[in-house]
């Protein structure tokens, strides 16, 4: 058993670690740098996201709160990485103050989408990007892409339908 453990982490890029947060090891990917962030570094970063993107529209946390249906205490300590959030909060925030649930993970966790800071901001252009193409557009780009990309690269993609289903 061990074994496939070694095999399926190096095959994923995880390493062993410890974190604060957590009482045990566990196992993540390292930034660009080769650094592992800290769980509660990545959630200071989601709550400055947050801040950020509240500010950036003009509301004050109180409002949010409301729309959210919660006390501004409660909102507030989001926004200062008192609370974890969950994703079904994560997407009611999306929801409230307009981006999208990858804009928020790309900024706790740019590793994700590539191998270098550059890599991964190309990738995130590109999906922002996407995002503003007119809805009889998407279609055609999935079908082109899925020619672009071998089929052995595909994974996750063939239960995906053309309406971004699962098919």
């Amino acid at each position: 058993m061990r074994d496939s453990l070694t095999r399926y982490a190096e095959a994923k890029g995880l390493v062993e670690t410890t974190d604060p947060e957590v009482d045990k090891r566990v196992y993540r990917k390292p930034g660009f740098d080769g650094a592992i962030t800290e769980l509660g570094e990545m959630e200071a970063l989601i709550s400055g996201f947050l801040k950020r993107s509240r500010e950036g529209i003009g509301l004050p946390r109180a409002d949010v709160a409301r729309m959210l249906g919660l006390s501004t205490a409660v909102y507030g300590r989001y926004e200062r990485a008192f609370s974890k959030m969950n994703v079904t909060r994560m997407i009611h925030l999306c929801e409230v103050l307009g981006f999208k649930p990858l804009d928020i993970i790309f900024h706790a966790a740019p590793h994700l989408w590539g191998a270098t800071p550059e890599e991964a901001a190309d990738r995130i252009a590109v999906d922002r990007l996407m995002r503003e193409l007119p809805g009889e557009v998407v279609g055609d780009l999935l079908r082109l892409l899925r020619r672009l990309v071998p089929q052995d690269h595909q994974t996750g993609l063939a239960s995906i339908g053309t309406d971004g289903t699962d098919a």
